[in-house]
């Protein structure tokens, strides 16, 4: 099996069980969208993040990626043309369903990870990843989702629950090195 897919991503296919790949679940949180459509930034950082998102999205058959209904209204804000351009990227992308236990779970989040309250979004994108099943998180947004600090909060807080948290990262993360 090739060495970045780890080994829970094989499942049995026939009766004399030979397996196949089933390809990681990504959940694309909305900052993604926006590296990905934005007019090449002059800050040398950002720029590199944005050539890092690209090259990213055009290896994603490597997975199955999945949104939520807020993610398509976040990327409806801004310039129409940079709107219209974001909604492009979601075209089929299936959404996961918000239920009452990821918006309860969201609080819980904010309460336990110590997350403000303007962080309330960013523990919604947090939970409905965590209890859709995904594989990972792909997110830039690294002030109240991909943070070394929280991160290890975050998990030890959907452990607690009952929930298997997803591997929360950005793009740089979550590629292969040849």
């Amino acid at each position: 099996m090739p060495w970045w897919i780890p080994a829970r991503h094989f499942m049995p296919t026939n009766s004399r069980n030979e397996k196949r790949p089933v390809k990681p679940k990504v959940y694309i949180e909305t900052s993604i969208l926006g590296y990905l459509t934005a007019w090449r930034s002059r800050d040398m950082i950002v720029a590199a993040n944005q050539e890092t998102t690209k090259e990213w999205w055009d290896n994603r058959e490597q997975f199955d990626l999945y949104i939520f209904a807020l993610v398509v209204q976040e990327v409806k804000f801004g310039d129409p043309k940079a709107a219209r351009r974001r909604l492009e990227r979601l075209n089929r992308i299936p959404e996961i369903d918000v239920t009452e236990e990821a918006e309860s779970f969201s609080d819980v989040l904010l309460e336990k990870v110590s997350l403000p309250e303007k962080a309330r979004i960013d523990a919604l994108h947090i939970a409905v990843a965590t209890l859709g099943g995904m594989d990972y998180l792909l997110t830039w947004n690294c002030t109240h989702i991909a943070n070394a600090i929280l991160r290890p909060r975050v998990e030890a807080v959907c452990r607690e629950f009952g929930h298997e948290p997803p591997t929360i990262c950005t793009p740089r993360e979550l590629r292969r090195y040849d």
